[in-house]
């Protein structure tokens, strides 16, 4: 079993060596990156759902390739969202609102970011306890009004004349 696992870590290492060696402009594999931002391919997969600008090519069979300029994006989304205390609605704000290329400036070492602002959920109007007697009072009656037209309904259904 040793023999195996030695095989599995210089494969590893081989592997290592391989995607340390590529060029800066080289295409990345969805694992590359993934390993690259520490974080799982699934969640690649689904910031590509929720950032536009995040559009890696495809090749035959669905297999992903990322550019320099998207891992660069990547990473400062991933800083943004993990880092910065960002939500994905917040760093598609600051995407919309400043730019991909003031955003990814904000990925520079050192470069200060904006504080996300809080997420603002609308709030329930104040209502005065005399708006909601008066409101419960047409409630009331509307009530009475269909009761009395339910009951004449009933009735002419009997009494078909």
């Amino acid at each position: 079993m040793a023999s195996g696992s030695g095989l599995a870590n210089s494969m590893s290492d081989s592997a290592d060596t391989i995607r340390a060696e590529k060029s800066a402009d080289a295409f990345r594999t969805i694992t590359e990156v993934a390993d690259l931002l520490d974080i799982q391919q699934h969640v690649l997969r689904f910031w590509e759902t929720k950032f536009t600008h995040i559009k890696p090519m495809k090749r035959a069979g669905g297999r992903r390739y990322y550019r320099p300029e998207d891992v660069r994006l990547l990473q400062v989304i991933r800083r943004l969202l993990h880092e910065e205390g960002y939500t994905i609605r917040g760093v598609q704000k600051l995407l919309r609102d400043h730019g991909v290329k003031t955003v990814l400036d904000w990925g520079d070492e050192g470069a200060t970011v904006p504080a996300p602002e809080p997420e603002i959920t609308p709030s329930t109007p104040k209502l005065n306890i005399e708006t909601l007697q008066a409101l419960r009072q047409e409630l009331a009656q509307a009530r009475d009004l269909l009761a009395v037209a339910d009951d004449v309904s009933i009735n002419a259904a009997k009494d078909p004349e």
